[in-house]
């Protein structure tokens, strides 16, 4: 019996890493949204959310776990944005440092500038658990979309990030977040 446990949970693991891996989220259309999270770390993520924010399909951008060193007028510099585009619409935020500190960070700046529906700009492989962290923290009646940088992650980075969201799903199923 306690075989047969075993095995049904790793053939469950099994298929549903064939899930996660296969079925990596894609980007969101050109639907509009109230603002736009992007969360550092990965390629083309600060460059998409630049885009949306050019497009008209969001007013407001904030960069969530921007390193404490970069300033402004690096980071303006570094992606060629004008100085009324940072003043007006970029907020860069230096408190997080991990995927539930960047939800933490969004949470409130969402609260602050009472956004409604929010545009969550990350890499595919790591948008399912951004986006669980995000929904366990926004305020109440937040709609998010996720809008998924696509990239070819490796499948080292593949079985992290699964047994990650695995591992922050069952955490937050026993503690009630």
């Amino acid at each position: 019996m306690f075989r047969r446990l075993i095995a049904f949970v790793v053939l469950g693991w099994v298929l549903g890493f064939a899930w996660f891996a296969m079925t990596l989220p894609q980007p969101a259309a050109d639907e509009p949204s109230d603002a736009v999270v992007v969360l550092t770390g990965g390629t083309g993520r600060i460059e998409r959310g630049l885009e949306v924010l050019s497009r008209g399909w969001s007013r407001r951008l904030l960069v969530s776990g921007v390193d404490r060193d970069v300033k402004p007028h690096e980071f303006a510099r570094g992606y060629r944005v004008r100085a009324s585009r940072m003043a007006c619409c970029i907020t860069l935020g230096y408190q997080a440092v991990d995927t539930r500190s960047n939800a933490v960070e969004t949470a409130q700046w969402l609260a602050r500038e009472k956004v409604k529906v929010v545009r969550l700009v990350t890499n595919d492989w790591h948008m399912r658990r951004a986006r669980m962290e995000l929904s366990r923290t926004a305020p109440a009646g937040v709609t998010i979309i996720a809008d998924a940088v696509p990239s070819q992650p490796s499948l080292g980075t593949l079985l992290r990030e699964y047994n990650k969201l695995l591992a922050r799903a069952v955490l937050g199923a026993v503690s009630g977040n």
